[in-house]
């Protein structure tokens, strides 16, 4: 289609533009145009030049982006063509957006994380204990895990091969190692430290071996006295199943609120996420299955 309309971009103007984009390396180019395009900037600049001279509203569509609000407004001379207007008004809503279309932008955002969530919930990995605790170890400790047994995390699982138990034993060590750090870090005392209890273990059961040598006086003068040094030490709190399942649900909600306000990039392409246009159709169910619910009460 050619350009339309009474004014036209002027020659320096299209030069200059033209120019600069010339220099980007990564620029897109039509399959056809690709080979001349790759040979060195002055093939790409006559390519951009024919394009915008011939059909300004596919050089927006295709180049758009990746212009400045004063080479957009270059264009200006050209928006009583309704496709070129329509390019310009777009761009310029991404490049510089109005308070109102950044709400609408925030709102989009926030809906589309939340389905998502909830396909990532219905998969069962991403929020699942295990993988809530790999990425967020500590908050898992202070939420849930000083209140379980450390030593059956390195057990031998049903139908786990070897190799993965030590695998598994191998990444677990890591963990205990960063939630020691963190306690570190906000100066919990060492004798609270996660890890200790099985050090404490392994330190009776050498003792145990070294009484067994003994004679059998001084094995039950030595049993008697570590049982009264295990009974004088404070008791650990234990929890009932639905106080566990109410922190573990309070360490999930957290969980959650960090992956919607953008904290899991470490884990995630947010990218994907928020410009996914498929991902406003959850709600287009929704807001359907609502209606036809409401239509059956009101019968």
């Amino acid at each position: 289609m050619a350009n339309s309309g009474r004014g036209t971009i002027g020659s320096e103007a299209k030069e200059s533009i033209t120019e600069r984009l010339s220099r980007i390396d990564d620029l897109y180019f039509p399959l056809k145009e690709q080979p001349s395009a790759a040979a060195d900037p002055s093939h790409r600049k006559s390519l951009l030049l024919r394009l915008l001279s011939t059909d300004a509203a596919v050089f927006l569509e295709r180049y758009g982006s990746k212009l400045s609000l004063h080479e957009l407004n270059q264009f200006d001379v050209l928006n009583d063509d309704y496709e070129i207007n329509w390019h310009l008004n777009h761009i310029r809503s991404i490049v510089n957006p109005t308070e109102e279309v950044k709400k609408s932008t925030s709102a989009k955002i926030k809906n589309r994380r939340l389905a998502y969530m909830d396909k990532l919930t219905l998969d069962g990995h991403y929020f699942s204990e295990d993988a809530m605790r790999e990425r967020e170890p500590y908050l898992h400790h202070l939420y849930v895990g000083k209140f379980q047994d450390l030593s059956g995390r390195s057990m031998m699982r049903p139908g786990e091969r070897w190799s993965e138990t030590l695998m598994r034993r191998s990444e677990e060590a890591i963990l205990v190692q960063k939630i020691r750090g963190e306690q570190q870090r906000w100066g919990v005392a060492e004798s609270d430290w996660v890890g200790n209890e099985r050090q404490e273990q392994e330190e009776e059961n050498e003792e145990m071996e070294e009484v067994e040598g003994e004679s059998d006086t001084e094995v039950i003068v030595e049993k008697e006295a570590m049982e009264e040094s295990r009974a004088e030490e404070p008791e650990e709190e234990s929890l009932s199943s639905a106080e566990m399942q109410d922190r573990m649900n309070q360490f999930t909600y957290i969980m959650q609120q960090k992956f919607l306000t953008g904290e899991d990039h470490e884990h995630l392409d947010y990218s994907k996420i928020d410009c996914n246009e498929t991902l406003d159709d959850h709600w287009t169910k929704e807001a359907n299955q609502d209606a036809e619910e409401k239509y059956f009460d009101d019968i």
